[in-house]
């Protein structure tokens, strides 16, 4: 096999795997890397190649997310009108939220302590640039900001596993009105 098509190879097993621990963890807390290589279809060993530990691939998992939900601002704005990319955005953020709490319960605390603070910043970035949109176009509200917005949305990780279907989308929806100006067109 040549060097390319290996390269190519070894990347589509990296991202099935990644691809089956982000499944996994929206299932459950309780992650066993040889239960994500099977789903994988790759053995332990591709695993491991790969990811020397549950913590490398649960990181990655987690890197992956916020750099997807960062990325989908701009592009969320560029399709949308301000409100409705927000709620694109708030939307994409409830499925990234269920699995931050999968890989934050799975991850040692020492190691989460170090991963969450590189991701604070680029989503309150993503966030803001939202808001600011909304704002000029005359729809979102003067007096919010990134900060408190992610701060009411941090509430959803309070919500146990067996009602966050039920709960969270609804929730959501309670702070996407409040963002929005009463004046404004809807």
């Amino acid at each position: 096999m040549s060097e390319p098509a290996r390269r190519r190879d070894a990347e589509q097993n990296r991202t099935r795997i990644l691809e089956a621990a982000r499944a996994a963890l929206a299932e459950s807390n309780d992650v066993r890397l040889y239960e994500i290589a099977k789903r994988a279809g790759v053995g332990q060993g591709t695993l491991y190649r790969h990811f020397p530990n549950r913590e490398a691939l649960l990181a990655e998992v987690y890197r992956r997310d916020v750099e997807e939900l960062v990325a989908a601002a701009s592009a969320l704005l560029a399709e949308h009108e301000p409100v409705k990319a927000l709620r694109h955005w708030l939307d994409r953020v409830i499925d990234y939220a269920e699995i931050k709490r999968g890989v934050l319960a799975a991850l040692e605390a020492a190691a989460w302590q170090d991963r969450v603070p590189h991701s604070h910043n680029p989503i309150v970035g993503a966030l803001g640039h939202l808001l600011d949109a909304g704002k000029a176009a005359g729809s979102i509200r003067a007096d919010v900001d990134a900060h408190g917005v992610l701060l009411l949305i941090a509430y959803l990780g309070r919500l146990n596993r067996e009602e966050w279907g039920s709960r969270a989308r609804p929730l959501m929806n309670v702070v996407l009105d409040g963002l929005a100006r009463q004046d404004a067109d809807r």
